[in-house]
This record gives structure tokens, C-alpha cells and sequence, in this order.
């Protein structure tokens, strides 16, 4: 038995390819599928099972793709409905490629369809040697049941008996969950992506928590925040997403042609430059999302999955990837980008605005000693709660897009989180919405805690998380 591991960064998603010596299955695989296709073609093999754990909420599986690419066969939940050619899966079946075994837990808490797939490798013994859990069991936590706000604690419950099931596995059976540290999908992950389950029942709090009410109150309240497209692609990858190759090829656009594409009616522009290079000058009424932060996440939370995409980018090759990252996350209407960027736009006399960039030394003097400003905090309010500036406004930068009304429009706003990435996304939501004097704080709680003006913040140095 072969296993190879496939590690998105951002969303932290991974896959794998297990195989034999001919053939091999591919476990939860993202959209971009050439990576799965190169990587089974360079081991010598054929791609014949195409094996989804649940339908994935924050992301847009490739099992479509996938198959039509490959011929393989899809295996999905059978309580999933999913409205494509599949094989559906339920407790008990079991089916083998070459000398592997793959038998089928029913696993529901997660998601209520969830399943995990127990694999044997006869060649070597008779015992489960690999559990690939999808999200039901993390490395250090497990698949957070709160998703479906209305039978949250029956999932909760659910989970509950899906991991006694688990726990039930030799010790020494390997853990390969479909998520790693970073991803929202769980409260806590580790950074290893790989573990047992008998480390996992050592280590792991919520195998520690043995009554079923206090596991349900525990994994049912102070959650993160879901961004607003884990409420859309769990039904996307039932349906079964479009083919990406058929999806609209990017346009690039001379000045004048996107000015007058940006016009019609639904029709956004991202900017997908670094803050500092936005805050220079950017588009009036552009959305910004830095190509170096946690992208995909932050493009599925805030943008109108509807609506037609115009792309700012800083160099020619940023495109292509912004789409594959977008499409991710279910937002497919990416029709093309500004050619030559904003030295073109410039350079064609056509109209931009900017935001000022702000260091944390010229904040710190604005709050203590400047005229009266509104300092805007756009962290998650776990985050605010572990330390901020004094008199700073909470409110997480996805909630601006409603609550930028509880501000004062003619005062000057100074926009604050971890890094400056999701500030800036913040400060051009407010543009959006006619504030005029808004400022981006470079560096964000980081630098003003580096610089010595407040306490060091272990969420903002952990090396395994996105610094957004």
C-alpha cells in the first residue's frame, strides 16, 4: 500500500492517492485535479476509485473532474443524495483494490452523511492499518458539528458515538484525517498531519471527554465563525460542481475595456495585490484580498458568488492561480483581468482612489495623543478578547460588509487585525460604502506588539498557521 499525502495551503485540505501496484483510489480530492493526474502517471498508475469522506463545506471537491478525466468510479455516502453517477456507500459494505481492503463506518457528526473509509493491506496482514476520516477525527481534534445551526447538538451527539466506533480500531492503525492546522472546520488543530488513533485516544481532548451532554456543550459553543460559502458548497459537491473545463477562460482587458466591463450590472472587481501596492491606488469600489494572505478562504467569505469577477493582479502569472484559488472555494464567474495592471489604468487617465498605509509607531501616537479616531478592530472576537488596543471597535472584517452602518463616516477610521491582510479587506469594504478617510495599519497586532506597544500574541507566532 502506497499513500501520498496533498496538502493545500490556506484552505489546509488534504487528499491522497493510495495505491497498489497498478492501480490506486484518490481520497477527497480538491478541484485542480492535474496534480493527482502527474503524480499517478509518474508511480504507474491507474486511477480507478475516486472515494469522498462527506461533502466538503469549504471547498469544492474534484471528483467530477476527476472522473471525467479518468473513468474512475466515484463512492460517496449513500444518506448524501449526491445527484451524480456514484457508487453510494453506506455502513458495512466493503469493496477491494488489488491486495487492499476498503470497509465503510457510517461516521455522521460532522456532516450528517459522513462516512470513513478502514483500509487492510492483505499483503502484509488482516488488521486495519489506515483510517482515512475525512473530518470526523483531526489530528488533535475533531470536525466541528455546529455547521447546521439547526440540529448542531444532534450532530454533536452524533459525533460523540462516531468516535467511540473509532476508538474501537487497533492503536496502531494510522489516522489520515482531510484537514490540517489552519483549516476552520475543526476548533484546533495540530500541525501534524498524520497520527494513530491510539495517540489520538491518549492526546486528543475530545476522546478525554467521556459524558455525551458535556461533549455536546463543549463542541456546540465558542466556535469559530463559518465563512459564508461553507454554506453553499456542501450542496454545490451534491449536485456536482461544473467542469472546469467548462468554465469562462480569463480575458485580459486593455484599461479601456475593463473600465467599461467593470460597468455593467454585476459585475465586482478584486484586487488581488499586495495591501501596500492597494492602498497606493486601487479601482474605486474594488474588493481587496492580498494574493499573499490566506486567499481562498477570505475570497469565499466576503464575495458575492454570484456576481462576475474582474481581477487586479500584480504580474501576469497571478491570474491563473487567483482562478484555480477561487474556483476552489465555488466562485466560478472569473471572466478576465486588467492588463498591465494599474500602471496601465494610470496611465490611461482613468479614475482611482487610494487608502493610506499607517505603521504601528503613528498609530499608537493617533490613539494616545491625536485628534479623536475610530480605531476598528477586525479580528474574530476570540482573538480581540486575548488582547487589543483600548478603545478600539470589534467587529470581525466579514461582518463590516453589514455593520460599517454603526460607524461614523466623516471620521477618520484606522483598520486593524493580525498582519494588515484582513484590515485591508475591511478598509475597502468602507471605501465601497463612501468613507473617506480610512487607513490600513501595516503590520497589524504583530507589528505593534514586535514594536513593544503590546503584549506578544502566541496565535500571531505560531509558525503552522496562515498569518492573516
Amino acid at each position: 500500500m502506497l499513500i501520498q499525502q496533498f496538502f493545500v495551503n490556506g484552505l489546509a485540505h488534504i487528499s491522497y492517492i493510495v495505491g497498489g501496484s497498478k492501480t490506486c483510489a484518490v481520497i477527497d480530492p480538491r478541484r485542480d485535479i492535474q496534480i493527482y493526474l502527474d503524480t499517478a502517471k509518474a508511480m504507474g498508475l491507474k486511477i480507478t476509485h475516486i472515494l469522498e469522506t462527506h461533502l466538503h463545506a469549504d471547498f469544492i471537491s474534484g471528483h467530477m473532474d476527476l472522473a471525467e478525466k479518468t473513468g474512475a468510479k466515484i463512492y460517496a455516502p449513500k444518506s448524501g443524495n449526491c445527484q451524480f453517477d456514484h457508487v453510494a456507500l453506506s455502513e458495512g459494505d466493503r469493496f477491494e483494490i488489488e491486495d487492499m481492503e476498503f470497509r465503510v463506518l457510517d461516521t455522521p457528526g460532522h456532516t450528517p452523511e459522513h462516512l470513513c473509509y478502514v483500509a487492510i493491506d492483505h499483503s502484509r496482514g488482516e488488521d486495519p492499518v489506515a483510517l482515512f476520516c475525512g473530518d470526523t477525527l483531526f489530528v488533535g481534534d475533531v470536525g466541528r458539528p455546529d455547521l447546521f445551526p439547526g440540529i448542531a447538538r444532534e450532530l454533536a451527539s452524533k459525533l460523540f458515538d462516531s468516535l467511540q466506533k473509532l476508538a474501537a480500531l487497533p492503536d496502531f492503525c494510522e489516522v489520515y484525517p482531510a484537514h490540517g492546522a489552519g483549516s476552520l472546520c475543526g476548533r484546533a488543530m495540530s500541525a501534524k498531519r498524520t497520527s494513530t488513533i491510539g495517540y489520538e485516544k491518549k492526546y486528543n481532548y475530545a476522546f478525554q471527554v467521556k459524558d455525551r451532554n458535556k461533549f455536546i456543550e463543549l463542541l456546540t459553543t465558542d466556535m469559530p465563525e463559518a465563512p459564508d460559502h461553507f454554506s453553499r458548497c456542501s450542496d454545490i459537491n451534491r449536485k456536482g460542481p461544473a467542469l472546469v473545463k467548462d468554465l469562462p477562460c480569463l480575458i485580459p482587458f486593455d484599461p479601456s475595456s475593463f473600465y467599461q466591463r467593470l460597468k455593467e450590472k454585476n459585475t465586482i472587481v478584486l484586487d488581488i495585490r499586495p495591501y501596500e501596492a492597494f492602498g497606493g491606488m486601487h479601482i474605486p469600489r474594488a474588493y481587496h484580498i492580498d494574493f499573499g494572505g490566506n486567499f481562498s478562504t477570505f475570497a469565499g467569505w466576503i464575495l458575492p458568488p454570484d456576481a462576475d469577477i474582474l481581477l487586479v493582479p500584480l504580474n501576469p502569472s497571478q491570474p491563473e492561480e487567483a482562478a484555480i484559488q477561487l474556483r476552489r472555494v465555488g466562485l466560478d464567474r472569473i471572466i478576465g483581468y486588467l492588463e498591465g495592471g494599474l500602471y496601465e489604468w494610470a496611465k490611461a487617465g482613468l479614475p482611482s482612489e487610494k487608502v493610506g498605509q499607517i505603521s504601528v509607531e503613528a498609530l499608537n501616537e493617533r490613539v494616545t495623543s491625536g485628534p479623536k479616531v475610530t480605531l476598528l478592530d477586525v479580528r474574530a472576537k476570540r482573538e480581540f478578547m486575548t488582547g487589543h488596543i483600548n478603545g478600539a471597535i470589534n467587529i470581525p472584517f466579514p461582518d463590516v460588509r453589514k455593520q460599517y452602518a454603526e460607524l461614523d463616516p466623516m471620521a477618520p477610521v484606522l483598520v486593524i487585525c493580525n498582519t494588515g491582510h484582513r484590515s485591508s479587506i475591511a478598509t475597502s469594504i468602507l471605501k465601497q460604502h463612501g468613507f473617506k478617510e480610512v487607513f490600513n495599519v501595516a503590520g497589524g497586532m504583530t507589528g505593534y506588539n514586535a514594536a513593544g506597544l503590546g503584549p506578544e500574541c502566541s496565535a500571531c507566532i505560531a509558525p503552522h498557521l496562515p498569518k492573516v
